[in-house]
């Protein structure tokens, strides 16, 4: 689930940026197009799990579908 366009499906690719404010920026868009997309719930703070951990757990959602957006809690 993204925040500009709602659901999208099929072939992704998917970021995980680490702000200065402790927080993560998560974006996705269809792989190989030009447009990014901000996944629904980030910005997000980043866990004690570290960044890794925050990107595999995102990841996991994503593959799962369902309009996922980005956890509530990652540990």
């Amino acid at each position: 689930m993204t925040d500009e366009v709602g659901v999208i499906t099929g072939d992704v690719t998917l970021t995980t940026e680490p702000a200065s404010d402790g927080t993560v920026q998560v974006r996705i868009q269809y792989t190989g197009a030009e447009e990014w997309y901000t996944l629904t719930g980030s910005p997000a703070p980043l866990p004690a799990g570290g960044l890794v951990v925050f990107h595999e757990r995102v990841v996991e959602a994503v593959k799962a579908g369902g309009a996922a957006e980005v956890p509530a809690t990652i540990s």
